[in-house]
Parts: structure tokens; C-alpha cells; sequence
């Protein structure tokens, strides 16, 4: 019964490479579409906080039409909307008066299907038939962190062979990922969330029960504390160290991704061996400790090691939320999956847009904006040791 669901996960698999191309292409063209377009950093900023924001109302308004429309017409239709808003980013800021709207438009375009894939992948994978749903789980997660290494080591491999002005090129070649991979979701088996006769919690429901509302701070804090890194990191390097595009990709988000994949692979393999929330407390701790080296140390090389290292601290953060929901609220089903995400990407568009906004207050001073940011991951260790208690209340 396993092995004709293999397609299924290798597919959902591939849906979180897609999220990874939709969440951190256009960061590695921030300074490029400042020069090229007369964009201001504070503009650029939006970019971030409406991406993550129209996932946000995506994963509002799933609860509403998943469920009605099925998994698989909403997988397909995610695939689309993001292969479309990919190949709309290079072409939309042609035909705009202001090459701003048409970034933003094709920005919205590709975060409506990032957010149904945020609400989609995981409920599909932990409806699967598996040994261990924890280590299933975040092995999924790494693959958002293996495409998120892609993404940032085949463009920076295209700018350094074919030069930064010919970025609309490789938009392009990103976007035939989810064209294939929706495609893929056709014909695939799709489980089903819950047994036969079985409703899920509404959202009433949920948000009475304490275990969720801790959870749902915790996906708020992951996400948060996540991408007020991730997100920065490129241009964090190259204009706050001044080193060269290719060095500041490199040794920026890659360096982070990797390090974020090795984390979850290592739980993916290793988690039946290992307590979730001890490995999730001393991630929390060591994430704290990266922000203050990022923001705090003068030494380059310092701040660079410690953006990698915050790669592997938040590693568990996202999927070990999503694998305690799942264990502590077995009926949450769409809903809960739904609202989890709406949490992530609530912290995913809060974060970088707090470091954004505090950096521009401060005459763009980076590591000023990082260091607001460790309020983010201090409420996500809180967050922990609540859940924690809650747990062994109950």
C-alpha cells in the first residue's frame, strides 16, 4: 500500500523545491532591480511583505474551497498560479508604466500558488502511509532547503557565466518546475486527510483548544525567525560586508540553506531516536545566539559563519510544529494545516519587514534590523516551554 504513494511524496516532495524557487529567486535580484528599475530599499521591502502577505490570505481562504474543490485540483492550480507568476516577473515590468507594479504583480501572482502549497504539501505527506510521520515530515521540509541551495547555486553558477543582466532568462528555467511538477499531481493517488465518516476541527474549535494557539505562536516565530535571515542575507552581505554578488550568495543564503537541510535531513533519518522538544529548545537557543553574532560581532567572517549557523538552528523549527500538531490534535485536518501555514507565513512577512523597516529607520543598517529580529526567536523558545507544559498537563 506504501509503495503506490512513493510518487505522491517524491511529487510533494517537489512542491516544496517550488515554494523554494517562489520564496527566494527574486531576494537575489533585490539590488539588481534597485539599479535597473531606480527602486528604493524601502520599496524593495514590500516585495517580501507582499509575498508572504498574499500567501497569508491564501491560507485563510483555503479552509473555505479545499475541501470542496479536492487536493489534487488545488495542487495543480498552486503549480500553475506559480509557474505563471515566474514567468510573469521578468516580462510584467516591461509593460507597466511603473516597473515596480509589474514586479508586484507578478510577486502576487506566485504567492497565491507558494500559499496553497503551504496549506497542500504537508497534509498530503502526513496522510501518506509511513513508519515514522515526525521523520517523513522533515525530510519534506529539507527539500524546501535543497531547492532553496539550488535556486541560489544555479543562479549565482547563470549570473557568473552569463552576467546579472540576463537574469529574465533563468525566470524562466524556474518556472518549467512547477509546469512538470503540476502536471505530476494529475495522475498521482491523493490519500485522504481523514478517516471515512470523520470531520475535521473547525476553526472555532481550534483556536479554543490552548495546545493550538501556543502552536500557532511557535509557527509565527518559525517563520519569523526564518526568513528575517534568509531573506536578507544576500544583500545583507553584499552591501552590508561589501563583498562581490557571487561571494554574498554564496556565502549568504546557501551557506544557510544548506546547513537549515542538513538540520531536517538529520531529524528526517535520525527523529524516532530523538526528543522533539529538547532538540527544538536547543535549536532556539542556538538561534538566539546566531542573531546577536549577526548583528553584534564587527568581523565579517563572524556575521557570515553566523547567518549559516541560524540555517541550522531553525531547521526543525517549521516541521517539528507541524509533526506536534499533528500528534497532539489528531482531527485538525484541513483547518489546522490551514492555519499553521497562515502562522508561518504571518512570521515569514513580519520578520524581514520588521529587519527591512528598522534597517531603512537607521539609514539601512542591517545589523541593527537583525538585532530587533532576536525578539523572534526568544518567543519561540518561550513558545516551546509552553507547549511543552501543555503537553504534560494533558
Amino acid at each position: 500500500m506504501k509503495n503506490q504513494y512513493n510518487r505522491t511524496i517524491a511529487a510533494c516532495f517537489t512542491g516544496y523545491i517550488v515554494q523554494a524557487v517562489v520564496n527566494n529567486f527574486a531576494p537575489l535580484l533585490f539590488l539588481t532591480f534597485q539599479r535597473t528599475y531606480g527602486i528604493p530599499l524601502s520599496q524593495i521591502t514590500m516585495l517580501v511583505t507582499v509575498n508572504f502577505g498574499v500567501q497569508l490570505l491564501v491560507d485563510i481562504l483555503s479552509v473555505g474551497f479545499v475541501d470542496k474543490i479536492g487536493y489534487r485540483a488545488s495542487m495543480v492550480m498552486a503549480h500553475a498560479f506559480g509557474a505563471v507568476g515566474l514567468i510573469s516577473l521578468p516580462l510584467l515590468p516591461e509593460l507597466f508604466t511603473h516597473p515596480f507594479a509589474g514586479i508586484l504583480a507578478a510577486v502576487v501572482l506566485y504567492a497565491i500558488g507558494g500559499g496553497l502549497l503551504e496549506v497542500l504539501v504537508s497534509p498530503v505527506v502526513e496522510a501518506c502511509p509511513s513508519d515514522n510521520k515526525e521523520k517523513a515530515m522533515s525530510m519534506l521540509h529539507s527539500f524546501y532547503c535543497w531547492g532553496h541551495v539550488g535556486v541560489v547555486a544555479f543562479s549565482a553558477l547563470f549570473f557568473q557565466i552569463f552576467g546579472i543582466d540576463n537574469w529574465k532568462v533563468i525566470a524562466f528555467i524556474w518556472a518549467l518546475i512547477p509546469l512538470c511538477n503540476g502536471a505530476v499531481f494529475i495522475k498521482v493517488p491523493i490519500p485522504s486527510l481523514m478517516k471515512e465518516g470523520e470531520k475535521g476541527l473547525d476553526i472555532r474549535e481550534l483556536f479554543s483548544t490552548k495546545i493550538f494557539l501556543v502552536l500557532f505562536i511557535m509557527m509565527v516565530c518559525a517563520g519569523a525567525s526564518e526568513q528575517s535571515v534568509s531573506q536578507w542575507a544576500s544583500t545583507f552581505a553584499e552591501k552590508g560586508l561589501g563583498i562581490s554578488k557571487t561571494a554574498g550568495d554564496l556565502a549568504g543564503p546557501m551557506s544557510f540553506a544548506i546547513l537549515m537541510g542538513l538540520s531536517r535531513a538529520f531529524y528526517g533519518k535520525y527523529g524516532d531516536k530523538i526528543n522533539l522538544d529538547r532538540f527544538m529548545i536547543y535549536s532556539s537557543a542556538l538561534c538566539i545566539a546566531s542573531y546577536l553574532c549577526i548583528s553584534l560581532v564587527p568581523m565579517p567572517q563572524i556575521s557570515l559563519m553566523a547567518c549559516a549557523v541560524c540555517g541550522l538552528s531553525v531547521g526543525i523549527m517549521w516541521p517539528g510544529t507541524f509533526s506536534r500538531a499533528s500528534a497532539s490534535i489528531p482531527r485538525g485536518g484541513t483547518a489546522m494545516f490551514a492555519l499553521l501555514a497562515l502562522g508561518g507565513d504571518l512570521g515569514c512577512s513580519g520578520g524581514p519587514t520588521l529587519v527591512g523597516s528598522i534597517s531603512g529607520s537607521f539609514g539601512e543598517n542591517l545589523r541593527l534590523g537583525i538585532l530587533a529580529g532576536t525578539a523572534f526567536p526568544v518567543l519561540l523558545l518561550a513558545g516551546i516551554l509552553l507547549c511543552s507544559q501543555c503537553s504534560s498537563r494533558s
